[in-house]
């Protein structure tokens, strides 16, 4: 059975460079190799869990497209979908919900950090504010991953669970079925670097400490300027180990990049200059690939063109397994 890699990109922002370097970079470049199925999909019925802002939805759908495209995505060697286009999708969670136990979903991480945060609170209903997005949420992944057959799924540490869950959704269905659903495997990429943000944590949306992929050089170097950085003067020796200029330095840089500004840092290097040469550097790598972008964005019927040939893709998969799962569980002409 051929290798099939399934990633989904949730449309709630803007990309930024912690996106780029850990999940789009490299699938990507995996996209150029035509030795295994690959699905990318705009995960937008998932962005309706946390967003609820129409246009904001919108927008980020049409950015975080644009990017993937601008950057070389190769949409002849892999399917390039919005989820929204491939109704068979929401249709086959239902069929799983049929065959989920809520005991699994109480035990979903996201579901779980929610009750927790409203008994802090000291609220009495401890899913005040939980919808039932939120809490299915799993379901829905499941659906994404099973429906193509997917084998490896690439996912960060805090996902694996909503993998395994997948699993244990597909076992249950085959069991009671017949064997229709592949067993998707988790893949954590430890070689993928996760980047640090403007204040060291992890880069997230939801710190509000990101960098976004494709400002224009100025601005790019207005927001590097704001990474948080120790006291030391310059000449006093710096540890790039602690540092989060070094780390994204690294993330864009060869290995003799690397070892020369570890160097650098041994000497003294001044903050402002770090910062000077990492913009430059970031900037030698997504300058082109900004001017695309800018292109596509002004021109988004053809990102709609695109996104509609992968809809036409994925559904020639998809149409014929849906008609196959509803015969299996019943749902078939009667003569």
């Amino acid at each position: 059975m051929k290798k099939t890699v399934l990633t989904g990109i949730t449309t709630t922002g803007t990309p930024h460079l912690g996106n780029y370097v850990g999940a789009i970079r490299p699938a990507i470049r995996a996209s150029q190799h035509p030795d295994s199925r690959a699905f990318y999909f705009l995960a937008d019925y998932h962005a309706l869990i946390k967003c609820h802002e129409p246009e904001h939805v919108h927008r980020s759908t049409l950015e975080i497209a644009a990017t993937w495209l601008a950057l070389g995505l190769n949409t002849d060697n892999v399917t390039f979908y919005r989820q929204s286009d491939v109704p068979e999708i929401t249709e086959l969670a239902w069929l799983l919900s049929c065959m989920t136990a809520k005991g699994l979903m109480n035990r979903a991480h996201a579901y779980k950090a929610a009750v927790q945060a409203n008994e802090e609170a000291g609220d009495l209903d401890p899913d005040k504010g939980i919808t039932m997005g939120l809490f299915s949420y799993p379901v829905l992944m499941a659906a994404d991953i099973l429906m193509f057959g997917a084998t490896h799924v690439p996912v960060g540490r805090d996902q694996i669970q909503h993998v395994e869950m997948a699993r244990d959704i597909a076992q249950r269905f085959n069991h009671h079925f017949g064997e229709l659903f592949v067993l998707p495997e988790a893949v954590v990429e430890d070689d993928v670097a996760v980047l640090q943000g403007l204040d060291g944590r992890k880069m997230s949306k939801s710190y509000n400490n990101t960098i976004p992929l494709f400002l224009p050089p100025k601005q790019l170097q207005k927001s590097i300027n704001k990474i948080v950085t120790n006291l030391l003067e310059p000449g006093q020796p710096k540890d790039p180990e602690t540092s989060t200029v070094f780390q994204v330095w690294r993330a864009f840089a060869t290995p003799e990049q690397t070892a020369e500004m570890r160097r650098e840092f041994a000497a003294g290097i001044a903050w402002g200059e770090a910062k000077k040469r990492l913009c430059a550097l970031i900037d030698s790598e997504i300058a082109e690939a900004r001017e695309r972008y800018e292109i596509l964005l002004a021109n988004p019927a053809a990102i709609e063109a695109e996104l509609q040939k992968g809809a036409s893709k994925a559904r020639a998969i998809a149409s014929p397994f849906m008609q196959r799962l509803r015969a299996a569980v019943g749902i078939r002409p009667l003569g």
